[in-house]
């Protein structure tokens, strides 16, 4: 059997969940710790990086999950492991205000609960959708699940936004814990007997160790491809993510308020390209995974070519509706990516699927991490040895643009399309 579209809305509401408790940790943490604790920036920069690299761990937790069978109690391990971790990341943020050593240390036991916790219920879920999600339907399935974990990252901002003023910690213990707890409810909810309806195609994987399992998967061909693919694709994704509103600022002497409000447009941007990718893909029926990660491989350095130009050439287009550009392709790009992911999740052995899925994570959090302090540093060394802002900027943006068009490169010979049927898979197609 395969899942239903209210099954995959159902796995769109963890993702909901996982977004909604991360979002509390990349922003609102990060706030409080820079702004009313005046600790420095590079300390929130450091915890968040701590919990990527946690995330090495994605293909033990499939690994876990392709040997149980059950991957329901892995996400549900997952979003307890979540949820504990984002309320010592709360409680940390009070016993800094007494001693940093004690809130160092706690603040590090957090995010590293928090790492696993993401890894361990992201990496079944997609585990879940790659298992048992009908070829046609992937595309599709991809936009629901990640529009809904946008949606929770947005609406969670928000809410707390509200909540939050004026600041107390018990407040922000008060409203870390409940959403935590609303987030764990609703997790358990969404995945009971969710897996009993679905017919298990294969036997759950010989417990071989972990090692012999990634090994098994590195081996094939397709798989070791699409994991390089990842790898530079979503460097080149997270390359801006900490340079693009110190670029407004410093070349386009843009507020802090007007800076802050790009990543507003951005997020809108990549929202409309992953829209378009479901209705385009699924609904219309409109070309296959490959092209369309192509074509958001292509439009994002095309976009990127834009965002520098705009610094040369002002009247050419304004920089908020280059950067949408940008969050169009992004989205265009990130949802196609996905659907691919899940089309080749159970090409092979689908005993592997989730130590599959786990690779593919962790490669994608690695390159997260890199990608990001990549940028960031290159920016800094470039001005460091005299460049003007805009020209080091460009650069960077360029460098960034090169591995998008690279990771399109690759995409035509290690991204298979939507209706491949699994038999049909050769080594590097």
């Amino acid at each position: 059997m395969t899942l239903s579209w209210f099954a995959i809305v159902r796995l769109g509401l963890i993702q909901m969940c996982i977004g909604a408790v991360v979002v509390l940790m990349t922003s609102t943490l990060n706030r409080l710790m820079v702004v009313e604790l005046s600790l420095p920036a590079l300390l929130p920069g450091f915890l968040v990086a701590l919990h990527y690299g946690v995330q090495l761990t994605r293909p033990n937790w499939g690994y876990l999950s392709d040997i149980g069978g059950k991957r329901s109690f892995w996400v549900n391990t997952g979003m307890v492991l979540l949820v504990l971790g984002a309320i010592l990341a709360a409680l940390a943020i009070g016993v800094f205000e007494h001693s940093f050593a004690a809130g160092l240390i706690l603040s590090m036991c957090a995010y590293t609960l928090i790492g696993f916790g993401v890894g361990a219920a992201g990496t079944s879920v997609l585990a879940l959708l790659g298992s048992f999600t009908a070829p046609h339907r992937r595309a599709a399935a991809a936009t629901i699940t990640w529009l809904m974990m946008i949606f929770g990252i947005a609406a969670t901002a928000g809410t707390v936004g509200a909540l939050l003023d004026p600041y107390s910690h018990q407040k922000l213990m008060v409203i870390v814990s409940s959403i935590g707890a609303i987030t764990v409810i609703v997790t358990m909810a969404a995945v009971w007997r969710l897996e009993r309806g679905l017919r298990a195609q294969s036997e759950p994987a010989p417990s071989a160790g972990i090692v012999a399992g990634v090994k098994e998967v590195w081996a094939e061909p397709p798989a070791r491809n699409f994991t390089i693919f990842v790898f530079l694709s979503m460097v080149a994704y997270f390359m801006q993510e900490l340079i693009l509103e110190p670029y407004s600022g410093l070349v386009f002497e843009f507020t802090p308020g007007q800076s802050t409000s790009l990543s507003g447009v951005q997020n809108g941007g990549v929202f409309v390209g992953m829209l378009a990718v479901g209705i385009m893909a699924t609904g219309l029926r409109w070309g296959e995974l490959r092209s369309w990660v192509i074509l958001g491989c292509l439009g994002s350095a095309l976009s990127l070519g834009v965002i520098v130009a705009c610094a040369y050439v002002p009247q050419f287009i304004s920089l908020s509706v280059a950067v949408a550009l940008l969050g169009v392709f992004n989205g265009v790009f990130a949802v196609s990516a996905i659907g691919s992911m899940m089309a080749l999740a159970d090409q092979g052995k689908r005993d592997r699927v989730g130590t599959r899925m786990g690779l593919w994570g962790a490669a994608q959090a690695v390159a997260a991490a890199i990608g990001g302090l990549t940028g960031a540093i290159f920016v800094d060394l470039l001005r460091g040895v005299g460049l003007e802002a805009q020209h080091a900027f460009a650069i960077v943006f360029f460098c960034e643009a090169a591995l998008f068009l690279y990771a399109a490169s690759m995409a035509r010979v290690c991204v298979i399309q939507r209706n491949i049927q699994p038999t049909t898979l050769v080594a590097g197609e």
